[in-house]
């Protein structure tokens, strides 16, 4: 509370830039709290331009030793080809290790029927490999992954000794601009919002490449004692950063707690922010 008793993120708007069913536990969170959690997604998920290495990893998956999950896409990715192929991936992948880079994604991955036998203490990708670094060397590594995930993982794997099998599982490709979405970044909400939450360097990407966008993170670089750019991990601030937004607010964890301190922690400490929002462009 401040010092008026009026709970920090009462009132504000925070805008989600991801996939709805995925931002849905972070919405809930932000309105239980009083503020308005608008979604608009920049990035949304596609099949491989080609199966063929993704179904010889799924056929042959009983031959790894460890599965890394670091999303839950790449969960639904090997979730839905294996019914398309008539395998049952809790059965084949049975015998199989299953590291999950975070919470949410060894949920979804429990879901789909697998056991997680280890969950990152940091919700890093490279964090995971560093957790298990006596557990991959000389064993086969499955790594399903999107088209433009960072390389950095796979190499650190291989530096350490185990033979990694890296499948693109889904493309991520940027979204489809409606008119709905076109509004969002129009208009009231380059006057109105208070914060925007960023899960990925794809998503910063394609926020800059929108029509106002660009001038929304621009002027919010300026402004940063009034408005909360909160990054999901060190990878998205780093993009945050090279587009100029020099002092992201990076969240602890994945998690919809460490996101939602984060957030309570920016508007608790800047007092005279009021309902001005970010100035415009």
């Amino acid at each position: 509370m401040d010092e008026n008793g009026t709970a920090p993120l009462s009132g504000r708007t925070i805008l989600v830039t991801r996939v709805a069913e995925q931002a849905e536990p972070l919405c809930r969170a932000l309105e239980l709290c009083g503020a308005t959690a608008i979604v608009l997604p920049m990035v949304e998920f596609a099949a491989p331009d080609d199966y063929a290495p993704l179904d010889a990893a799924l056929k042959g998956i009983a031959e790894f030793r460890w599965l890394f999950l670091t999303s839950q896409n790449a969960v639904r990715a090997l979730a839905e080809r294996s019914a398309e192929l008539n395998i049952s991936l809790p059965g084949a992948a049975r015998e199989v290790r299953i590291a999950a880079v975070g919470p949410a994604t060894a949920d979804a991955a429990t879901k789909a029927g697998l056991r997680v036998t280890y969950t990152a203490l940091k919700h890093r990708g490279t964090s995971l490999a560093a957790e298990l670094a006596s557990e991959v060397p000389g064993w086969r590594v499955l790594l399903p992954r999107s088209d433009r995930a960072n390389p950095v993982l796979p190499e650190m794997l291989r530096k350490m000794g185990a033979e990694v099998v890296e499948v693109i599982a889904y493309r991520t490709i940027n979204a489809a601009e409606t008119s709905e979405s076109q509004r969002a970044l129009s208009g009231s909400l380059i006057g109105d919002v208070d914060a925007v939450v960023f899960f990925s360097p794809s998503a910063v990407e394609a926020f800059i490449q929108r029509e106002h966008g660009g001038d929304i993170l621009s002027a919010a670089a300026t402004h940063q004692d009034k408005f909360a750019i909160v990054a999901i991990g060190e990878v998205t601030a780093t993009a945050l950063r090279k587009s100029g937004v020099h002092r992201p607010i990076v969240a602890a964890d994945t998690s919809v707690d460490a996101v939602m301190n984060a957030l309570k922690d920016f508007f608790a400490a800047q007092s005279e922010f009021g309902s001005e929002g970010i100035a415009k462009p």
